[in-house]
């Protein structure tokens, strides 16, 4: 038979659609010729084919090969192709049976050797074919991600000629799953907040910003623990559940990183450094890549010294914080990428470092243009800001209150979750305004309080909403069904940027 159809799956943002390999072998000169939109990469993929194909020990047919990679309209990008054309080729060809190429689609990069190398974006293929119903063969490097889906169905191999003895029943082929660089136990904790001396405002902030999945924002002089603090949030929250590891893993995988069964279920938690463009942050390119928001999916992304990022980029990540999701559109292509995650800010109150003080320097103007680079709209998305103040004179003498361990802090956090997914399914940080209705209803009295104070800070009403969740996120913690005036007192408490902005601006007045 002349023509040979072989399953694959391109890779476009998180989804793989299907691709039809689709190899026909006729009389005329020698050549091969690839159609279907196929990009460069794509293109160079003759010669490897050609190269692995020989020295795997087959014959390159001396003849005209046509290679269609269907749908036609849909782009094609990267080597994952190799494997798929060169078995297209040798079942063409008749050195490899057909029949088993109907239930059983292949991604891989070809070495000349014949040796097959990873691709990204493996997970997502997995996943969609084992929708499909088809088994999925993919280099043994991608092994640790397909492993992620089922182990039983999916398959792995090391070479060209591995497949092809496992398509004409010679040998058969597993999933490999090489061991993971690192493994430690998921619910371990090797960061403790304990390390932190002293802050137990930062600290309570932190235990309430990991339990309800508010964004916190941090403002203090440098070397008082911001940093830190916002590094111990990570062994506080627990674990991901599978559903959102898959979404997470399945991001990460489009960037070929490390995803095995031993951390695939951790959060993640991205520190981009402040020279990094908004591409790097949101996502972009000609072929459009997930940025620092989508890898943090389902986890954390902190920012330090937010003021030294540009405007900019930082106004880039409001849209995905409120929809959790980046949506980047092309001439050619428009993608959506996943982005729901837990921002943690970190800045200095001044371009000194100080506020107050022989230390600090500088006049309330200078403060306010320093604080003006974020902004307003941007730090309303803080449902949380709270001030960490240089430690008391003595405190490292005596040794300082250290506090609760976190795995006591993370047990609390864990408990208030389970409050929150049986009541509404969802953390706080992301109650629509008719869940707050139902599951935050205020007295009218603490109403007015609320109302009251909204006003004198200047908040606005997405910043009253913000107040009122944080305010459930406390009497979870405190095992109350109801909000009282205290929990409202409490998340009226933690404001530090809206008190400190009120006082620059009635300084200057």
């Amino acid at each position: 038979m002349n023509l040979a159809i072989v399953h694959s799956r391109a890779c476009v943002g998180v989804e793989a659609p299907p691709v039809t390999v689709e190899v026909h072998i006729s009389n005329g000169m020698p050549a091969l010729a690839l159609v279907g939109l196929p990009e460069t990469s794509v293109k160079e993929a003759k010669d490897r084919v050609r190269s692995a194909i020989v020295n795997a020990g087959f014959e390159f047919p001396s003849r005209r090969i046509t290679v269609n990679l269907a749908p036609a309209d849909l782009p094609k990008e990267g080597g994952r192709f190799d494997l798929p054309i060169a078995l297209g080729v040798l079942a063409a060809s008749g050195q490899i049976p057909d029949t088993s190429l109907q239930n059983t689609e292949f991604l891989g990069e070809l070495a000349l050797s014949g040796e097959l190398r990873p691709v990204k974006g493996a997970l997502p293929a997995a996943l969609a074919a084992k929708q499909a119903g088809r088994c999925l063969v993919v280099p043994d490097q991608n092994g640790n991600q397909v492993a992620l889906v089922g182990k039983a169905l999916h398959k792995s191999a090391p070479s060209l000629l591995a497949v092809c003895g496992h398509l004409c029943g010679q040998a058969s082929l597993s999933l490999s799953c090489s061991a993971p660089h690192e493994d430690p136990p998921s619910s371990g904790v090797s960061r403790d907040m304990q390390d932190i001396i002293g802050q137990q405002q930062g600290k309570r902030a932190l235990e309430i910003a990991a339990a309800g999945g508010h964004n916190l924002l941090f403002l203090g002089p440098p070397g008082t623990g911001k940093t830190m603090l916002a590094s111990r949030l990570c062994d506080l929250l627990p674990d991901m559940t599978v559903a959102e590891a898959m979404e997470t893993a399945a991001v990460a995988s489009l960037t070929q990183q490390s995803i095995h069964e031993g951390n695939w279920r951790r959060r993640p938690f991205r520190t981009p450094h402040h020279s990094s463009s908004m591409a790097a942050l949101v996502g972009g390119g000609s072929v459009p890549r997930p940025g620092e928001i989508s890898l943090a999916h389902n986890g954390i992304l902190f920012l330090d010294e937010m003021p030294e990022f540009e405007r900019k980029v930082l106004d880039s990540l409001r849209e995905p914080l409120e929809s959790g999701e980046i949506v980047i559109s092309r001439a050619t292509s428009k993608m959506t990428f996943p982005a729901r995650f837990q921002l943690i800010g970190a800045l200095n109150p001044s371009p000194t470092g100080y506020y107050e003080g022989s230390q600090a320097r500088t006049n309330p103007q200078a403060i306010l243009r320093y604080l003006g680079r974020l902004s307003g709209p941007l730090l309303d998305r803080f449902d949380m800001s709270i001030e960490i103040p240089a430690l008391p004179r003595g405190t490292l003498a005596d040794g300082g209150d250290r506090g609760e361990p976190s795995v006591v802090i993370r047990q609390r956090v864990a408990q208030a979750r389970d409050i929150m997914q049986g009541r509404a399914g969802r953390v706080n940080a992301l109650l629509s305004t008719r869940e707050l209705d139902k599951y935050c209803a205020l007295d009218k009295p603490d109403a007015e309080f609320l109302e009251t104070a909204l006003h004198q800070l200047g908040l606005s009403i997405r910043a009253y909403h913000r107040i009122i969740k944080v305010a459930r996120t406390i009497a979870d913690l405190a095992g109350c069904e109801r909000i009282s005036r205290a929990h409202l007192a409490e998340a009226l408490g933690y404001r530090a940027m809206d008190r400190l902005l009120k006082q620059l601006s009635a300084q200057m007045v």
